[in-house]
């Protein structure tokens, strides 16, 4: 197993510079650049200011050699400046990561929380009352966009009963806020982010459990005399978990940098926003290096994955 990981580890970093260079390249591909945005803003320059800029900032050389520079400064650990903060990245970014994990985290905990019982209860008695309200529930909850999930709730709890802010991460002015401090402000996004993915993994795991409920191997159980519980959760449910962990790790990576749509509905000062402000004003450092951050992240999860596939079941080795 440590030699498994240690090689995925490897590729993981080759991965990592082989989309590092695609993305410079898409972004450096992207029409625009500072220099054009200055210029807008300050029409006075001359084409010798211009062309001084240009050089200033390595926009004259071509885009191989620009990303060289910035692969050999990046692995000496400057990962550059944000053009659209006036800082060095990381500065930036910290921050961003730390609100993305406490949410995402939240949110991906409750989820999985929720859906194990759910599915197994819809699961033990397929076609019965419990398993059908549980299907109504999933249906909505994957009917209902988020954007039209988040509305509804901050005018239910915030503008109708008043009882959470409708947006931000923390009570103005506060310039250190504590977990205690930012729990009200969570409570809305971490709702919509765990309905969003609550419906899914949900139907997942009924769908897989029942596959797994007409197994051979649970027929032989009961032979055995095994009790229901015994075979439902130790047998059925730890085999039925194995897909379901592929869509947990696939669905990490894409709620790191994919909710855009709720940290803009709750101005919630995350990564996905981050990243997508980025592009949008030709940040080209920040731009880069959160969709790195995001990639790391979902390499990372899928690693994880394939480390639970073995614990869960002895068949899987890697050696």
């Amino acid at each position: 197993m440590q030699a498994y990981i240690v090689r995925r580890l490897l590729q993981g970093i080759g991965v990592l510079l082989v989309m590092s260079f695609i993305i410079y390249g898409l972004l450096g591909l992207m029409p625009g650049d500072p220099i054009d945005l200055m210029i807008q803003a300050d029409p006075n320059l001359t084409s010798a200011d211009i062309a001084r800029l240009k050089a200033l900032y390595g926009l004259d050389r071509p885009i191989l050699e620009r990303y060289a520079n910035w692969a050999s400064a990046a692995l000496s650990g400057d990962l550059g400046y944000s053009r659209q903060f006036s800082r060095p990245v990381l500065e930036v970014l910290v921050p961003r990561l730390g609100n993305t994990l406490l949410l995402m985290g939240a949110s991906f905990v409750l989820a999985v929380a929720i859906a194990l019982p759910l599915g197994v209860l819809a699961a033990s008695r397929p076609g019965y009352l419990a398993d059908r309200i549980v299907n109504l529930f999933c249906f909505a909850g994957i009917s209902v966009p988020p954007f039209w999930l988040a509305l509804l709730l901050i005018m239910l709890f915030a503008v109708t009963l008043g009882w959470l802010p409708a947006g931000g991460a923390a009570p103005a002015g506060m310039e250190a806020p504590g977990l205690a401090d930012r729990l009200p402000y969570l409570v809305l996004p971490v709702i919509t982010l765990t309905l969003a993915s609550l419906a899914g993994l949900t139907r997942y795991l009924r769908a897989s459990l029942i596959e797994a409920m007409r197994e051979d191997y649970i027929r032989t159980a009961r032979a055995k005399g095994a009790g229901e519980a015994r075979v439902l959760w130790r047998h059925g449910v730890r085999n039925a978990l194995i897909p379901v962990v592929t869509i947990l790790a696939l669905d990490f990576g894409t709620l790191f940098s994919g909710a855009l749509i709720t940290e803009t509905m709750f101005a919630q000062p995350g990564m996905g926003k981050l990243i997508y402000d980025a592009i949008m004003n030709n940040d080209y450092n920040l731009a880069l290096v959160g969709l790195l951050f995001a990639t790391l992240v979902t390499l990372l999860a899928n690693l994880t994955a394939d480390i639970g596939y073995a614990k869960l079941d002895p068949r899987i080795s890697y050696a």
